[in-house]
């Protein structure tokens, strides 16, 4: 599971344990939404302070497949959107404060009221968001210009008189 809602996970099986002694920083510098505009699936990306590293709140574990073999993975968590994100989606990962890193890496920390103000919605102010490439939509599509700014052709509605 690659996203768990931050307001729940607490609560359920397959999280529950990570959230009391599994947490971790997932690192990185922008992440992507898309936005269907008919039928044109457009990303966009979302970046802190003009694309300063930052980190989400991270689940990790371990388990085994069906073959036996021990499997690491980990989940974002999740959180009601901001009022950039709301433009494009209606949930947003956690983006930690540096300032809450320790309290979330911190294993004496197992209770979810100790941690629980910290998974909100980052401030909308510190961010923004832009329109890339579509060419991203393509996994296969691994370039620098795919992950591009583009300015988005918006039709305008012609005069009626």
């Amino acid at each position: 599971m690659i996203n768990a809602r931050s307001e729940t996970a607490h609560l359920l099986p397959a999280f529950r344990d990570a959230m009391k002694s599994r947490r971790c920083l997932i690192p990185a510098d922008g992440f992507y939404e898309w936005s269907r505009r008919g039928t044109v699936k457009q990303p966009f990306c979302f970046e802190v302070h003009n694309g300063e590293l930052f980190a989400f709140a991270g689940l990790w574990e371990r388990w085994r497949n069906p073959a036996g073999d021990w499997i690491r993975s980990c989940s974002i968590l999740t959180t009601t959107p901001n009022a950039i994100t709301s433009q494009v989606h209606d949930r947003m990962p956690v983006i930690l404060e540096k300032s809450d890193y320790e309290l979330w890496l911190d294993p004496d920390v197992t209770d979810f009221k100790a941690i629980r103000d910290i998974l909100k919605p980052y401030d909308a102010t510190a961010m923004r968001l832009y329109p890339v490439n579509r060419k991203l939509n393509n996994s296969n599509n691994d370039d620098a210009e795919s992950a591009s700014p583009v300015i988005l052709d918006i039709p305008t509605q012609a005069n009626l008189f």
